[in-house]
């Protein structure tokens, strides 16, 4: 009656040989994963759910080199400061959240035309 209650152990004694330990990664490891992770998110170039679906809607179809091509600029936009851009293709025009490097909308050629761009302090015409 006078035995001792253990709250939080699940085992009684060590952890059995069968259950392996995860080793811990040491501090440096897991800020340089973290940053390597980051780094890959900041050079990604991301859509919209908005923008995923104008796209199908529009028929528009974003080749990997327009992809690398966009991306570019959206760095160049962001070493001068800009938020929100306006990027002007060929035959298309996307609206670019320049911090999160997430293309907001995209329009078609014929879309362009007699619309006005609002809410963008920046534009690339590429």
């Amino acid at each position: 009656m006078n035995e001792p209650i253990s709250v939080g152990r699940l085992y009684p004694s060590p952890v059995p040989p069968g259950i392996a330990k995860r080793p811990a990664q040491p501090a440096a490891e897991q800020a340089a994963s973290g940053a390597k992770f980051q780094d890959l998110l900041q050079e990604q170039l991301r859509l919209s759910k908005h923008a995923q679906n104008r796209l199908q809607e529009r028929g528009i179809h974003l080749k990997p080199e327009q992809m690398e091509q966009i991306r570019s600029a959206v760095d160049k936009a962001e070493a001068k400061g800009a938020k929100e851009s306006l990027v002007l293709m060929k035959d298309m025009a996307l609206i670019v959240n320049v911090k999160s490097k997430t293309i907001v909308t995209a329009m078609d050629g014929a879309s362009m035309k007699d619309n006005v761009f609002t809410q963008i302090d920046s534009a690339i015409v590429l």
